[in-house]
């Protein structure tokens, strides 16, 4: 188990306080505020930071269920559980953690590991309803994970994370899991966080029997948010945002625009894995990207950054206002015509929507990746956690390559990393590829779908 006081080394590092928070730093004082205590408690983490989140809460989140087999049998069927907007789009839980876990042991797990892990999840089940108001979460298995058995999963396209591009320098993520927490409530977060990691007996008035770090060592905690106004307020406290306040207030991310339209996302049922043992699974790639935007507010102008977002012709006809609100429920991307070698030599750009469209649909134009995207402040810079849902894991790598825009460099103005979309000013640090089971083989399953011990 973790230290009870929160405290941390290595990876979970805690960029605002060093390694473990004191009550002081959520007392009065430069954090009093509820919206500055928001902005790093999830990033600090550890029992002192939920003490004070808790103190904070006007009502206790509300509660789970009884029975945790009657919750939906896919774990990544997020979208009925959240707030939209007007338009439909959907809006994640504005607090996120990432923990990549490291299982203990050599070999395959045993029956007495994965009841230790079907107990700790079944706990958040009792503990919290499955929305934004209380906890949604997801668990997933690495390829080094089914490596255990010698044998991938069955039936899912799961490769070893790789670059996927010249010019990425990367660390990939090849830890056996990942567990990835949101809600709209910060002390939610932290409490499945610190009762997960053994450092909390109970969440909600519901007992843990047992914690993921009774099988797993957290190898990394990795933090982010998202949502209107949340990137602003934290945009001079990073690395990699210019002085001056150039983030939207309106603006859920970083780079100014709204993204995740929804005729622009694929749906559940797309990236949901139709056939064999883990049918109503998903796979996940997960990219964290630094972004370095001092040149994309302060080089170029709205119209520059507009072009490069989405494309040149959404500048040219003034289809983007704002932080893109007007545009509803659909990026327009698809009303573009396909040639964008005319577009490069006309404007001297590409935008980085109108690349990676083209190989986000099928053949009848049905989108095929989900995107859950979401803001870091990790290590005090500004960062992308970039989780991204489909059924086979070259669908994903097919849409990261026409985002490269490699086939498009003879044009005279189009460099790798200039003037093609956004590449100028992101910079991929991590990449992993997990499966997402069906809940039911949730807990170390094999790689034939069967889950011994449990059913």
């Amino acid at each position: 188990m973790q230290p009870p006081d929160g405290s941390r080394t290595g990876g979970d590092r805690n960029p605002f306080f060093g390694v473990g928070p004191t009550a002081a730093m959520f007392g009065r004082g430069p954090f009093a505020s509820r919206r500055e205590f928001l902005k790093v408690a999830v990033a600090a983490g550890g029992a002192t930071a939920l003490s004070a989140c808790l103190d904070r809460a006007d009502d206790p989140p509300p509660a789970g269920v009884d029975d945790p087999d009657s919750l939906p049998a896919r774990q990544h069927a997020w979208n009925d559980r959240v707030r939209t907007d007007e338009h439909g789009n959907v809006l994640l839980p504005r607090h996120q953690v990432l923990l990549y876990l490291t299982l203990d042991g050599d070999g395959p797990p045993d029956e007495a590991a994965r009841r230790t892990v079907e107990s700790a999840l079944s706990t958040l089940d009792r503990a919290y309803e499955r929305s934004n108001e209380g906890l949604l979460y997801s668990v997933g298995y690495s390829p080094r994970y089914f490596s255990r058995y010698d044998s991938p999963p069955a039936g899912v396209d799961l490769p070893e994370p790789r670059r996927l591009s010249e010019f990425e320098t990367l660390e990939l993520d090849r830890q056996d899991a990942l567990v990835h927490l949101a809600s709209d409530r910060a002390d939610v977060v932290l409490a499945a966080d610190e009762l997960l990691r053994g450092n909390r007996e109970e969440a909600n008035g519901v007992a843990a029997e047992a914690a993921l770090t009774d099988a797993f060592t957290v190898d990394s905690r990795r933090t982010g948010f998202v949502g209107e106004g949340m990137p602003a307020e934290r945009q001079n406290e990073v690395a990699g945002i210019p002085d001056g306040d150039p983030v939207p207030e309106a603006s859920p991310l970083f780079m100014g625009f709204i993204a995740g339209f929804r005729t622009n996302q694929a749906t559940e049922d797309r990236v949901t894995i139709e056939d064999g043992p883990f049918a109503g699974g998903t796979t996940k790639h997960v990219s964290n990207i630094r972004q370095r935007l001092d040149d994309w507010y302060g080089e170029q102008d709205r119209r520059a950054r507009v072009m490069e977002m989405f494309s040149p012709l959404h500048a040219e006809r003034d289809w983007v206002e704002g932080v893109g609100g007007n545009l509803g429920d659909d990026s327009r991307v698809e009303e573009l015509p396909g040639d964008l070698r005319a577009q490069a030599r006309e404007y001297g750009r590409i935008g980085h929507a109108q690349k990676a469209a083209r190989a986000n649909r099928d053949a009848d134009g049905t989108v095929r990746l989900l995107r859950r995207h979401f803001e870091s402040t990790d290590d005090g810079v500004a960062s992308l956690h970039f989780p991204s849902l489909q059924r086979d894991l070259s669908t994903f790598e097919a849409v990261r390559e026409a985002m490269n825009g490699a086939d498009l460099l003879d044009e005279p103005t189009i460099r790798q990393r200039v003037n093609n979309g956004i590449l100028e000013y992101i910079f991929v640090k991590h990449r992993g590829n997990f499966l997402v089971p069906p809940r039911r083989l949730r807990a170390l399953p094999t790689p034939d779908g069967a889950v011994p011990g449990l059913g």
